[in-house]
């Protein structure tokens, strides 16, 4: 299976190492829907190598993506993967490979819920996929601005179940650090930090008040 490229300039994004499937995509439902308020469940606190943040995850509106993700969290699958795709001024993403873009086996994909309508607003953060609408599995990225261009229908839509509640600063730190082109086993990596960015753990904490 033939995993997505990443692009120098991108408007859409992508998951490196997914699968390619050959299904075809389902049709969107362009009929508009009232957009859900964005609710925060729980919370998980992200330690990097740059420092930490707090998460806020939607259990009420993105059942199947925020249980993806805390099963990934429970499972410390988190631990020791890499920010590995710096894009300055759009996202901040990882979640799917160790010190030296070395892929780590994940569950299986899960359904694309980007149709329920939240926004991929400054701060949120939603899943990343290939071109396959249900290919999302463990990566994950924070929206530096709001883009538009990654909400349903556009594109199929990508599917964001929380946001950033504590610790905004360090996400865009993070976001302005230095970047490179990184070629591996045939793949090019795009806007790859210098210096890896690492995530130590993501465990569950308390909400701010």
């Amino acid at each position: 299976m033939k995993p997505y490229l990443f692009a120098a300039v991108l408007i859409s994004l992508t998951a490196c190492g997914g699968s390619d499937s050959s299904s075809e995509t389902p049709a969107l439902d362009p009929t508009p829907k009232p957009t859900p308020e964005l609710a925060i469940n729980v919370c998980y606190l992200v330690d990097t190598t740059m420092g930490e943040f707090t998460l806020g995850i939607d259990n009420t509106n993105m059942p199947v993506t925020s249980a993806n993700f805390s099963r990934y969290v429970n499972e410390k699958f988190y631990d020791g993967t890499l920010f590995h795709r710096i894009a300055n001024n759009f996202v901040n993403q990882g979640g799917g490979f160790t010190s030296g873009l070395n892929a780590k086996s994940t569950n299986d994909p899960i359904k694309n819920e980007s149709s329920v309508g939240l926004k991929n607003n400054r701060g949120t953060i939603a899943m990343a996929r290939t071109q396959v609408l249900d290919s999302a599995t463990s990566q994950f990225f924070i929206n530096i601005h709001d883009n538009d261009n990654l909400n349903y229908p556009s594109q199929g839509g990508y599917a964001v179940f929380g946001m950033v509640v504590e610790g905004m600063e360090v996400v865009d730190i993070m976001n302005a650090v230095n970047t490179q082109s990184v070629q591996k086993n045939g793949q090019i990596f795009t806007d790859v930090p210098v210096e890896e960015i690492v995530i130590n753990s993501i465990r569950e904490t308390n909400c701010p008040g």
